[in-house]
């Protein structure tokens, strides 16, 4: 080993220490909440296969957020992985008000009165919506959904005063601070609210990996968000979360615009016609994998899990099929966020995932991925094209890749390689950050001496890690004049040699 490797061995070689983190190359994305909040739990749920850590800023304060960040980032440290970090945005999300008595029972044909302009107690003469351009935008006709799509009511009328009147739909029991949706409306409301801004504030100060936003609509939202992050020269990568009828609109500039997107079937489920969310999900994975954007599946994937200790068999058959799909990472909500078998589900889901990898996955899709003449990045794509290739052709051992920007990595990930990927960076939150790409391993590494050298670090690294042996293939990918940083231009094939430089 070189004494520039055996430096990165050193200093990196624990994060990787028995592979104690499994190797699915689809990832898992767990949202914390109170039945997994202190170190220990978040500790055993990444040995348990977890890559990506979601904060839901629907729920808990900000001091509780910088203690589980705190952890999180202690476990980076300290422990033989590097874990995500996702900070999601609550966004412009409706609710009902306080309900009299917490519950309300309404009938097929009762007519209520919707109000967003008095925050009243819940009763069958006025209920409070959170939405206070709500009887300008709602139209008589439309319908209106609560509690994700449970009870469901019609506009018959809009009064003067500002007071809408609705006729029960679907009837059932009306609970406060449920969620609203207004499928036919288009809302008014901006992308980000008051509290969204507040957050941002506060994750701007905790070097986070991932910000996702709920409820976009347009790519401008997207563009606006990271507009905001430039300013405040974070390194943070923007995540769109799909789940309205006008994002999938605007879809291909909304994928175009974020550094990734989460199809988020809890409100995508209840804005959409239920028979068309399979078939949204399989279009938007598919033109992210062309986009080269990681692309999350998430919501309701093994919610029976939050309870039970077995998933049902649909849930399971949900999560192959979000795999085989070509999702990068599956997501967890309730499950490990308040459920009361986190560790449980992770083992679950990881080992559907690995069985699915194991069997009737689909590697090496770089036929359906040829590089566009077009593209600003033709050439470089071009190289990584081939690079996926080359790998499938001579059932390469290792393919490696080298980024500045995170661009080669997630290049390199869209193709779905068989050969397994590892990415080198000298940017240490990159290592991070491509915790979500599906199949990618990342590593720091700051060297910049000769390609020729570089490329020899490389593997002896994953050598001395156990990654490659003597006698292996390895496909390297690179740029020169290494101290230019251009895009990707360099490919070059080795054999894994016994002996070593000095």
């Amino acid at each position: 080993m070189t004494q520039k490797a055996s430096k990165y061995y050193h200093k990196e070689m624990d994060k990787d220490a028995g592979l104690a983190h499994r190797v699915h190359r689809t990832k898992i994305v767990a949202t914390v909440g109170p039945a997994c909040d202190t170190y220990e739990k978040l500790l055993q749920l990444a040995q348990t296969g977890v890559n990506v850590f979601r904060l839901n800023f629907s729920h808990g304060t900000h001091e509780n957020k910088a203690e589980i960040i705190q952890h999180l980032k202690k476990i980076n440290s300290t422990q033989p992985y590097n874990v995500a970090i996702l900070a999601d945005l609550q966004g412009p999300k409706l609710r009902v008000g306080e309900i009299e008595n917490g519950a309300l029972p309404i009938e097929p044909g009762d007519i209520l009165t919707f109000t967003s302009t008095e925050k009243v107690v819940g009763t069958k003469e006025k209920i409070y919506i959170s939405y206070p351009n709500l009887h300008n935008d709602v139209k008589v006709g439309e319908k209106i959904m609560i509690d994700d799509g449970k009870l469901e009511v019609l506009v018959v009328d809009i009064t003067p005063a500002g007071d809408i009147k609705v006729q029960v739909t679907y009837g059932g029991i009306l609970l406060p601070k449920k969620g609203v949706n207004l499928p036919d409306t288009a809302i008014s409301l901006p992308a980000m609210t008051t509290k969204d801004y507040e957050d941002f504030e506060f994750i701007m100060t905790q070097d986070l990996d991932w910000l996702a936003l709920s409820f976009v609509r347009r790519a401008e939202d997207i563009i606006n968000l990271k507009n905001l992050v430039k300013e405040r020269k974070s390194n943070i990568k923007v995540m769109a979360k799909i789940e309205m009828p006008s994002a999938l609109a605007d879809l291909r500039n909304i994928i175009v615009e974020s550094d990734g997107v989460m199809v988020a079937r809890g409100d995508l489920g209840v804005e959409l016609p239920v028979e068309k969310v399979p078939m949204a999900q399989r279009d938007i994975i598919r033109k992210c994998i062309h986009r080269g954007k990681p692309v999350i599946v998430a919501t309701q994937m093994m919610e029976s899990m939050i309870d039970r200790v077995k998933p049902n068999r649909s849930e399971i058959t949900d999560v192959a099929n979000a795999v085989l799909e070509g999702a990068d990472a599956v997501m967890l909500s309730g499950e490990t966020a308040t459920g009361k078998h986190p560790h449980l589900v992770v083992e679950t889901m990881r080992k559907i995932i690995m069985e699915v990898e194991n069997t009737e996955y689909r590697y090496d899709r770089e036929e359906d991925l040829r590089p566009q003449s077009h593209s600003p990045s033709f050439l470089s794509d071009a190289i990584c094209y081939n690079a996926c290739k080359i790998a499938n052709d001579i059932s390469a051992n290792a393919l490696i890749g080298m980024t500045q920007s995170g661009y080669t990595a997630f290049m390199l990930s869209s193709y779905r390689p068989k050969s397994p990927l590892y990415i080198f960076t000298k940017r240490k939150h990159l290592v991070n950050q491509l915790s979500l790409s599906w199949g990618v391993r990342a590593f720091y590494y700051d060297e910049e001496n000769s390609l020729d050298e570089i490329f020899f670090d490389q593997i002896e690294i994953l050598k001395e890690r156990g990654f490659v042996k003597t006698g292996d293939l390895v496909v390297n990918t690179g740029s020169t004049p290494v101290h230019e940083h251009r895009p990707t231009n360099i490919l070059k094939i080795t054999k894994v040699e016994e002996t070593t430089a000095e």
